[in-house]
């Protein structure tokens, strides 16, 4: 080759290169994000799990329309080293198409979570479940498990946890107490403290605690939680997991009772448990509320909004959905939130933002256009 030709190869192969060169990874919050196949991520409602170096994405895949807030596909995986760039691992759970299956096309599943029990080696989905035709009234809560991260996912059971049980913070007299929801008016002063007192405890005792939107979360431990919206979505309900996370204890507590949280998202920092919610506005945000305890199974305490700045009011038009801690960082966490678009359900968005800390040590959000992990080295 002419050293010429080989100037003019050359410099063609730099240009390629160039052209292929991927732009600086960094977030941004709220708008298209694209997969390694030029797709918007479709993974709605989600969990994280970080497994053998990966990241693994689980969550609810939509289709378009209102009809797409339905089950018609299912669970979502998608994989990352590096938390910017995903890559399609495909569907890891499925619907059936058999008509007297629990999970037949058309049934609701949302805010599938995933966790990994290494006793057994199994991977464990858990997953708010209705029966299809139901609306929200069966309030169940769904287990799938896989041999692999990805998948298939097989579907074991869906139920309601804690029948026959008491919560370990329900005391003698609200267990014994007499009052029945249909001797009181919906929203009243009495009917809110009648609620708070364990008015839905009582109704549901035989039959399982309503279980709704979900997390889980594993202590340092090994110990798992599931985390639920219960009692017409009044209180959340702590429940701890079987020793192969696919069952539950006899143990669980009521959290915040009668205070209408829905959409938990549990993380621990500095020995203390942080937990997300929303209130109960349907696809409309709201502002976000921040609570902490010293144990998972302890008292939980209201702090306050963790959002500022503008559309603090609505955690910046989202909901949440998970905490995720950042690996190979210290005291890292992201705030994984929903911007739901119920009429055109695929278009729905990803709202991440960093945790940050303020002096007294608890956890604060503002909204930023774009940012990058670097943040978490300050």
């Amino acid at each position: 080759m002419s050293y010429k030709l080989y100037s003019v190869f050359s410099v063609v192969v730099f240009l390629l290169l160039m052209s292929c060169k991927q732009e600086p990874a960094t977030f941004k919050p709220g708008e298209i994000w694209p997969d390694n196949n030029g797709i918007h991520i479709n993974a709605h409602g989600g969990g994280m799990l970080f497994y053998d170096g990966r990241y693994y994405w689980f969550g609810e895949h939509k289709t378009e329309g209102r009809a797409g807030n339905k089950a018609n596909v299912g669970v979502h995986c998608y994989s990352s080293d590096d938390l910017y760039h995903w890559k399609d691992e495909g569907i890891c759970f499925r619907v059936s198409e058999d008509t007297t299956s629990l999970i037949v096309k058309g049934c609701i599943i949302e805010r599938p979570k995933v966790i990994y029990n290494g006793k057994t080696g199994k991977f464990v989905m858990w997953f708010h479940h209705e029966l299809k035709g139901k609306g929200y009234s069966t309030a169940l809560t769904g287990l799938a498990v896989a041999e692999n991260i990805t998948g298939p996912y097989h579907y074991v059971k869906s139920l309601r946890p804690s029948a026959g049980q008491w919560p370990e913070n329900f005391s003698d007299d609200q267990r014994s107490a007499t009052v029945t929801a249909d001797q009181l008016e919906k929203g009243t002063t009495e009917w809110k403290e009648a609620v708070r007192e364990g008015l839905f405890v009582r109704r549901d005792f035989e039959g399982g605690q309503m279980s709704r939107d979900m997390t889980l979360f594993v202590d340092d431990d090994g110990r798992a939680y599931h985390i639920h919206a219960s009692e017409d979505n009044q209180t959340l309900h702590i429940s701890e997991l079987s020793d192969d996370y696919q069952g539950f204890t006899r143990r669980y507590i009521r959290a915040l009772p009668g205070e209408s949280n829905e959409a938990p998202a549990i993380f621990k920092y500095k020995e203390k448990y942080y937990m997300i919610t929303s209130g109960c506005t349907g696809w409309k945000p709201n502002a976000a509320r921040l609570s902490v305890a010293d144990s998972v199974m302890g008292k939980w305490t209201f702090i306050g909004n963790p959002a500022t700045g503008d559309d603090c009011d609505i955690t910046f038009h989202s909901q949440s959905t998970y905490i995720l801690p950042v690996h190979g960082y210290k005291d890292a966490f992201i705030f994984m939130a929903d911007r739901w678009d119920p009429d055109n359900a695929i278009n729905g968005r990803y709202v991440w933002l960093p945790v940050l800390f303020n002096k007294k040590g608890q956890p604060w959000l503002k909204w930023m256009d774009e940012w990058d992990l670097s943040i978490f080295k300050n």
